[in-house]
């Protein structure tokens, strides 16, 4: 479970994220949708702990964020951030090994080999684990962050819009690969995510921010809604039934 409490960021003069309350729902993939500038990306950063509250608090699984040991938080949660980048001369295995560090320390077990092993082939990655991660394109640099992630093996999984740079066939399988791990493996997700129809056809529940507030939660049925979704953006948003699943058509 993560509890948030009356939580806020201020960057100079300008709040970012004001007073947001929320539980989030354990063994759900939730996304959090909205425009620019909503909060979206900082909310989920201190959900992490990587940019701390100026007020508020984070509580993981009954315990207060503040508390939580490094080794232990890393064990428990993972981030892919929307920006991430090594500046290493490794490739692409290596990097993904990264995933295993909070456990190996650097010397890879049977139990490592294996985790890393079947991320890579989660992600499609098989053929460039010997690839210096330098030579790779935009999009099989992502996928082998997103299997960077999957390897530390956590039971809450925080992703900053990992369909960033993919092409149509491993947006879909990026997010078919986050239902297994909710189904299957029991974890918990939270992504931000600016395609609503991804938003829409896999997501179990969704925030929508809007200047730094939850403008509205809930499942996503109660989110993908017309009015709902026209006053959140502040354009005509339509939505149609394709094949049992909503359509969201914001454009003409």
């Amino acid at each position: 479970m993560i509890k948030l409490t009356d939580l806020s960021k201020k960057y100079g003069v300008k709040k970012v994220v004001s007073k947001v309350n929320l539980s989030l729902t354990t063994n759900k993939l939730t996304a959090i949708i909205g425009p620019n500038g909503a909060g979206k990306s900082t909310l989920l950063a201190m959900i992490s702990r990587l940019v701390p509250s100026d007020t508020g608090e984070i509580f993981l699984d009954h315990q207060s964020l503040k508390t939580w040991k490094q080794n232990s938080l890393a064990k428990k949660l993972s981030l892919l951030k929307q920006a991430s980048s090594f500046e290493l001369k490794i490739t692409v295995k290596e990097l993904v090994e990264f995933g295993r560090f909070p456990y190996s320390k650097g010397h890879l077990t049977e139990v490592d080999h294996q985790k890393v092993n079947q991320a890579l082939a989660i992600l499609g990655l098989k053929d460039l684990v010997n690839e210096d991660i330098s030579t790779l394109s935009g999009g099989q640099l992502q996928r082998a962050y997103i299997a960077l992630v999957l390897a530390q093996d956590t039971d809450y999984i925080l992703l900053d819009e990992p369909l960033n740079n993919l092409d149509m066939k491993y947006e879909v399988q990026i997010m078919k690969t986050l239902r297994y791990l909710v189904k299957e493996l029991g974890k918990t997700i939270i992504i931000v995510i600016h395609d609503l129809n991804f938003a829409a056809s896999y997501a179990d529940e969704i925030i929508a921010m809007k200047n730094g507030k939850i403008f509205k939660s809930g499942l996503t049925n109660k989110i993908i809604d017309e009015k709902v979704l026209s006053k959140l953006y502040e354009i005509p948003i339509q939505i149609q039934n394709i094949s049992g699943k909503p359509f969201c058509l914001y454009f003409n």
